[in-house]
This record gives structure tokens, C-alpha cells and sequence, in this order.
């Protein structure tokens, strides 16, 4: 059962702008699922996440652990996040998955936090 689609239409929590799943198998050929997500925290913040078979989790709250990186420049974000997606979706691909995951945009992140400032 896929809690995610391959598109990654799954609910954004609050301050999650962007996310994406990569699915792929373990070291010891288990099924795996790897959360990458972009959120908006207080004081300006962006900060890129990271986690292993979310589905496993009792909440969907992210641990200070699950962080990669934070920090206030978009592009520096958007750089931290597509490398991260990249890394993960290479040993998916060496893996065997034919999975096709898109790259974080600048444009998705923008639209959510001029709704958030701008009312647009």
C-alpha cells in the first residue's frame, strides 16, 4: 500500500511548502521510503528535511535530526533540497526503480508564501 503517491500529492503539514518521496528498496532489499520536504519556519527561515520510512512513525512531526540544512537564502535551500532529492533518487535508480521524481522549483515555493503574505 503507498501512503504517497509517486507525485508526491500527499497533505503538506503546516510550513511544509514542497515534498517529495523517493521509493526505493534498503540495504537488505526492503521496501523504503524517503521523505525530502521544504518548510518555512519563524524568522525567516528555510530549512530542508529528510526522513526514512515516515510511515513508520507514530507522528508526523519532524525530530530536530530529520534537518539537513537551515538557513535564510531560497537558493542556497533549493540547492540543499534537489541535492539531497538527487542522492537519493541515483541510489534508487542503482537500486532498480524506474522512478521519476521532479526537482524542487522556485515557483512552488514562492505561490504558498505570496498566499501567505499577499492574500494572491
Amino acid at each position: 500500500m503507498r501512503l504517497y503517491s509517486r507525485c508526491v500529492k500527499a497533505q503538506l503539514q503546516a510550513g511544509r511548502f514542497a515534498e517529495r518521496v523517493v521509493e526505493g528498496r534498503d540495504d537488505a532489499g526492503r521496501d523504503e521510503r524517503v521523505l525530502i520536504w521544504i518548510e518555512r519556519r519563524p524568522g525567516a527561515v528555510w530549512a530542508v528535511g529528510r526522513i526514512v520510512n515516515p510511515q513508520h512513525r507514530e507522528t508526523g512531526d519532524a525530530r530536530s535530526d530529520d534537518y539537513v540544512w537551515e538557513g535564510h537564502e531560497l537558493d542556497d535551500c533549493l540547492q540543499v533540497a534537489n541535492a539531497t532529492l538527487e542522492d537519493d533518487v541515483v541510489v534508487s535508480e542503482d537500486d532498480g526503480s524506474g522512478l521519476r521524481v521532479r526537482a524542487f522549483r522556485r515557483e512552488e515555493l514562492l505561490q504558498p508564501l505570496e498566499r501567505y503574505f499577499f492574500g494572491r
